[in-house]
């Protein structure tokens, strides 16, 4: 895969993983699309890694669920990190 084509698919995959984790991430779109992207590529590492699986084709549907569960892995640890420096207000 191009590098273009990995960046939108970590573009794209974080988009994802916001929709499906519940409740309200800080960070805003960008943050969030930046950790897309990191995500996508943790998610292609584990998948070689572990599942003999790397992310190759753009639109295999392996590709893509390893990219969207690595977003989702790193935004929740950057939700993890984040959220114990801000504190709650009623």
């Amino acid at each position: 895969m191009s590098f273009l084509g990995f960046l939108l698919l970590g573009l794209i995959a974080g988009a994802i993983a916001k929709l499906i984790l519940p409740g309200k991430q800080g960070g805003g779109w960008f943050i969030t699309l930046l950790l897309g992207v990191v995500g996508a590529f943790l998610g292609g590492w584990l998948g070689s890694l572990i599942l003999n699986r790397p992310l190759t084709e753009f639109w295999d549907l392996g590709t893509w669920l390893l990219a969207i569960g690595g977003s989702i892995i790193v935004l929740l640890i950057y939700g993890l990190i984040v959220g114990r420096g801000q504190k709650v207000r009623d």
